[in-house]
């Protein structure tokens, strides 16, 4: 399994994705769920990956395979002039995929199936970040829904749906997300570090920041204890409960 986040801001967009993958709880690896493309002064495209290995992989290698013949594609993900385009391209190479292990090959224990956060800019419009689902399908991020999560999303949730504000730093996004990765984490076996981090700034047309959050990163550490006992001072600040018998 996997978790990922994708963060639509005032200033632009933020990625990070974690890099377990397993097959059983003996075959963990790691591998990259964050893949970008980039046109300089012309577009940036983020995806963040989670689901079937197999799939993932295969959808991210056509879409490279396209990108470097895009004449042959009307239009490439590259040469698409919009990101709702470029989330139609993205979904109906997920279908494709979906579809042709579906009918090969021996029925495997897990499903096919793959959830992408798709996310970018095009010169001429704003940043957009779009959920795709299995289906080929997909929505967009909203003022009211400003954010998407894939994976193992129950525990990381609850603290970006409380602190998350689209007018907040770069800085303080990615420290919020901390959090929420180390919640996953701790919940949950099957994510895990090193992380791997983006931040796109709108109207830059490129990758502003880009870093890997390793195992004995000392920010992480720091903030992994320091939100432990704050959750730990939260709660003993709270009133007692009285039983009324």
């Amino acid at each position: 399994m996997t978790y990922c986040v994708g963060l639509r801001m005032k200033r632009g967009l933020v990625f990070m994705s974690d890099t377990r993958t397993n097959a059983g709880v003996d075959d963990i690896a790691q591998v990259k769920k964050l893949t970008s493309w980039e046109v300089p002064g012309d577009r940036v495209i983020t995806l963040l990956s989670a689901g079937n290995l197999a799939t993932t992989q295969a959808v991210v290698s056509l879409l490279d395979e396209r990108g470097k013949h895009p004449d042959d594609r009307n239009p490439s993900m590259l040469q698409a002039p919009s990101m709702f385009q470029v989330a139609t391209i993205i979904g109906e190479t997920l279908r494709e995929v979906v579809k042709t292990y579906s009918h090969d090959g021996q029925e495997a224990k897990s499903p096919f199936g793959a959830t992408l956060i798709v996310g970018g800019q095009i010169k001429g419009s704003d940043p957009r970040l779009f959920l795709v689902y299995p289906a080929g399908n997909f929505i967009e991020a909203s003022d009211d829904s400003p954010f998407f999560q894939s994976g193992e999303t129950k525990y990381g949730r609850p603290i970006l749906v409380r602190a998350f504000d689209p007018d907040m730093s770069f800085e303080n996004a990615v420290k919020l997300l901390l959090v929420s990765f180390d919640s996953t984490i701790r919940a949950n076996l099957a994510v895990d570090l090193p992380l791997d981090l983006q931040v796109y700034e709108a109207d830059s047309f490129s990758i502003t920041r880009q870093e890997r959050i390793e195992d004995d990163d000392p920010y992480f550490q720091t903030i992994s204890a320091g939100w432990g006992d704050a959750l730990k001072n939260a709660f003993q600040s709270l009133p007692d409960f009285n039983f009324k018998s």
